[in-house]
């Protein structure tokens, strides 16, 4: 039997009287790492939003191994799967340990306490993600860079076999950026973690896919490996850009050259 098969079937969901999934079918790679990306008001982060439960949908499910998801138990669904949402809120005056430490609280019962394992746990996230050093620092306190790296460690802290990431890179810088996704890569690889993952940057999300989907206009354009999946004829349907496609020396994986209206030629100068 196939676990950690997260499906979503004919799935449609929106705000209000504002539908934005429309129809849409994904079948997750268990086991891997997928990155999703769109333009904006594509619907990548109210995809997310509806596989993880915090959007019920208008029509069509939502499968966790062939269960609904909706039919499953919370605290069951939240050692199963994680979700790292776009701009999390901290509580008030929490500082980084405590708000890490919530990562534990799907595998704690009303009677049960807190173990050796919980504090094994948020210490191996704090480490992974570098903030071991900002424990006892106030959120407010932290820069937008170092609030992302906490919230990381708070999903990596749950330990859940499915982990839903909306923009992991927001306010991180290029090295910062690179890190994350090399730990998540490594997550995926030494515990079999099933990553999905929305990203903005095309060719970091080619770079660390496993597999890649495309979204436009609610619906799923396009998926596949990324080499099917990045192409010119896909990034012009997607994003409307016109773009050249070469092969990256340093991962064989592709690699989208944007073509805009003003561009430097060999011997021009400003």
């Amino acid at each position: 039997m196939i676990t950690n098969s997260l499906v979503a079937s004919q799935l449609s969901a929106g705000y209000g009287d504002n539908i934005i999934l429309d129809g849409l079918d994904l079948a997750v790679p268990p086991g891997k790492i997928t990155t999703i990306v769109g333009a904006n008001a594509s619907g990548k982060s109210t995809l997310l939003r509806t596989m993880s439960r915090l959007i019920s949908p208008r029509h069509g499910h939502v499968l966790l191994d062939g269960k609904s998801i909706h039919r499953t138990p919370s605290r069951e669904l939240a050692r199963r799967l994680g979700l790292l949402p776009q701009s999390p809120i901290a509580p008030e005056g929490i500082v980084v340990a405590d708000l890490v430490s919530r990562g534990r609280h799907p595998h704690h019962g009303t009677f049960s306490r807190w173990t050796a394992k919980d504090d094994e746990a948020v210490a191996a996230a704090l480490t992974a993600t570098k903030t071991a050093e900002l424990a006892e620092r106030p959120m407010e306190e932290l820069s937008g860079g170092q609030r992302q790296r906490v919230w990381i460690a708070m999903a990596l802290a749950q330990q859940t076999e499915i982990l839903l990431l909306d923009e992991p890179t927001t306010f991180l810088d290029i090295s910062h950026q690179v890190e994350v996704l090399d730990l998540l890569t490594d997550l995926n690889r030494t515990r079999g973690t099933t990553i999905v993952m929305v990203l903005h940057d095309l060719n970091l999300a080619a770079r660390y896919a496993d597999y890649l989907v495309a979204m436009a206009e609610g619906r799923l354009h396009v998926s596949g490996k990324p080499e099917d999946v990045l192409t010119e004829e896909n990034v012009r349907q997607v994003f409307g850009l016109e773009s050249r496609i070469i092969t990256d020396p340093t991962s064989d994986r592709p690699i989208m050259l944007p073509i805009g209206r003003h561009r430097m030629t060999t011997g021009q100068a400003r």
